[in-house]
């Protein structure tokens, strides 16, 4: 039976050693790292994740700035408030909550928030630092993946990587972290042939395809560590990931859970890419 990988430990344990860098950043230069988010709209779950992203910034000890906006908010009004966050000395990080309103252009968003400020790392200039393997930071949930598997004590050098979903949020830039540790990866998705052939290669899985259930325990090798990134909720109402956790249990060596797994480290990775980027403009 796999080790259970506990995400609400293992974040909790990171955040603390943030507040601890947050107190000495404060106390070297005199104010906090500072943090803007931006929601367009009433969409609960992104209501939910911006009020857990503002706790968790005064948790640590930074300045939290959130910007509430009506759905009808036009694209000029949306990227003037970029601009003006880009120029604000005491914001070092801009996120602008995912999915916007239909009328509204994510990419014009992301390409008008300053790379120095974009704490998501979804600018294309720091998506290509990150294919050259030289980010100051990285997205979210793919750093957090790096820190799980980073707390089972493994090397991932040497080690054959699958990454099963290829979207620029996770799956791409997944793969890229994991070969600047030297692993051997792969990328699989909907197009993959002889998808099962290639996961039961895998020493490290990483699932985030957004299908419940998808993967499942005949699939995977054996001892092998399974990073479940998929959230999804199934028709009792009830949170899943994309990997089947009960046959997936008995052959893996860890696995992260759904909920409590990848998800409580998305939070905390904004909060070190927000200190990251308010070391970076100190200087």
């Amino acid at each position: 039976m796999a080790v259970i990988i506990n995400g609400k430990e293992i974040s909790a344990k990171v955040r603390l050693e943030i507040k601890e860098k947050t107190q000495k950043f404060i106390d070297e230069k005199g104010y906090a790292p500072g943090l803007a988010v931006i929601i367009v709209g009433e969409d609960p779950a992104s209501k939910v994740y911006v009020n857990n992203k503002h706790k968790a910034c005064l948790e640590v000890g930074f300045l939290s700035e959130v910007y509430r906006l009506p759905a009808e908010t036009t694209m000029d009004e949306l990227l003037s408030l970029v601009d003006k966050l880009n120029n604000d000395d005491k914001i070092h990080g801009i996120l602008c909550q995912l999915p916007l309103p239909k009328h509204l252009d994510e990419e014009q968003v992301i390409l008008r928030i300053n790379p120095d400020k974009d704490v998501d790392a979804f600018h294309p200039i720091n998506t290509g630092k990150i294919m050259i393997g030289n980010n100051s930071f990285v997205p979210c949930t793919p750093a957090g993946v790096m820190k799980l598997i980073e707390s089972t004590g493994t090397d991932i050098c040497g080690k054959e990587c699958v990454v099963v979903g290829r979207s620029n949020i996770v799956g791409k830039p997944q793969a890229m972290l994991l070969l600047q540790k030297n692993g051997t990866v792969t990328i699989c998705h909907s197009k993959t042939k002889d998808l099962k052939e290639v996961t039961k290669r895998a020493d490290i899985l990483v699932v985030a395809v957004g299908i419940p259930n998808f993967i499942t325990g005949d699939m995977i090798k054996e001892g092998a560590i399974v990073m479940d990134v998929g959230i999804n909720r199934t028709s009792d109402g009830k949170l899943t990931g994309d990997v089947d956790f009960a046959s997936a249990e008995k052959v893996a060596s860890y696995i992260t859970p759904v909920p409590g797994g990848v998800g409580p480290m998305t939070i905390t990775m904004l909060l070190e890419n927000t200190l990251t980027a308010a070391k970076i403009q100190s200087k």
